[in-house]
C-alpha cells in the first residue's frame, strides 16, 4: 500500500514544502516576512499541540527536528504570536486562533 506525497511530505500540503531539504529540515529561515510567517504557521501546527504545555528544552528539542537555529525559531514565534510564554518563562503553549 503506498501513501501519497502529501502525507509523506507533510511540508508540502501548506504550500512550504519548497522550505525543506528532501530530508525535512528547513534549508534556511526565510527573510520575507510573509514567507516566514507561513512557515512559522506550519510549524506552530505540526510540531505542537494546542492542548499542552511545553518547557523551554522540549520546545528546543521540536525546533532542532527541523533547524538548527532554534532559538531563532522559538523567538519568531513568540513575536508573532504563534507561542505564548508563561509569565515566568518557563513554558511555552501553542497560541489558538481561529482561521
Amino acid at each position: 500500500m503506498s501513501q501519497s506525497s502529501v502525507e509523506t511530505r507533510p511540508h508540502a500540503q501548506r504550500g512550504v514544502g519548497d522550505l525543506f531539504t528532501a530530508g525535512g529540515r528547513l534549508a534556511a529561515i526565510p527573510r520575507k516576512a510573509a514567507r516566514r510567517e507561513q512557515l512559522l504557521v506550519h510549524l506552530a501546527e505540526t510540531l505542537f499541540a494546542a492542548d499542552r504545555e511545553y518547557t523551554e528544552p522540549e520546545v528546543n528539542r521540536l525546533l532542532l527536528t527541523v533547524h538548527e537555529d532554534c532559538a531563532a525559531l522559538r523567538r519568531y514565534m513568540v513575536i508573532a504570536g504563534h507561542l505564548t510564554r508563561t509569565r515566568d518563562g518557563a513554558g511555552y503553549r501553542r497560541a489558538t486562533t481561529t482561521l
